[in-house]
């Protein structure tokens, strides 16, 4: 998994990651965002859902961390075995909107978490158990969460949308 130097990199490289992502929508008629294909395991609207709900997911387990509640992770109702009916939940939550509306949900979430990396100090960021809900048997320092909840399938999943319209719209 990717390291980072400082929290100003993370951040840059959540904001690049992003754009690039976001960028892939521009050419997804509303008509097909629900098109699903064989080849993608994901439509247009599922892979903005799921983005949506695991960045707003962070996003609500530090602010009721930062309440003093008891943080269930993934969700309440919802095992880290079986992940599955999270994301349907997701698809069910998200999916109603449209395109250009889950496109903007999403643009505000990650701004938000960018905000809140910035109030975050090294330690907090960088140094593992800093958070209960971070705090698994791996250890991972907060960082790590970030990452895998916005870089790495902002990443992941842009090749997805790709490879959905290069056969999906050019067919």
């Amino acid at each position: 998994m990717r390291t980072y130097e400082n929290k100003q990199e993370l951040i840059d490289e959540i904001k690049k990651r992003y754009e690039k992502y976001d960028e892939e929508f521009e050419q997804v008629p509303e008509a097909l965002k629900n098109e699903r294909i064989k080849e993608v395991d994901k439509t247009p609207s599922e892979n903005l859902s799921y983005q949506l709900g695991w960045v707003n997911l962070i996003l609500q387990w530090e602010q009721d961390e930062q309440a003093g509640k008891v943080v269930q992770t993934p969700a309440p109702g919802y095992k880290w075995n079986n992940l599955g009916g999270l994301y349907q939940s997701f698809y069910k939550k998200y999916g109603e909107h449209s395109i250009a509306e889950q496109r903007k949900m999403l643009r505000e979430a990650v701004n938000q978490v960018c905000i809140w990396l910035e109030t975050l100090s090294d330690e907090e960021l960088f140094e593992a158990g800093q958070r209960n809900y971070a705090t698994t048997k791996a250890m991972w320092p907060l960082y790590k969460w970030v990452h895998i909840n916005t870089v790495a399938p902002f990443t992941n999943f842009r090749t997805k949308i790709r490879k959905w319209k290069k056969l999906v719209l050019t067919s």
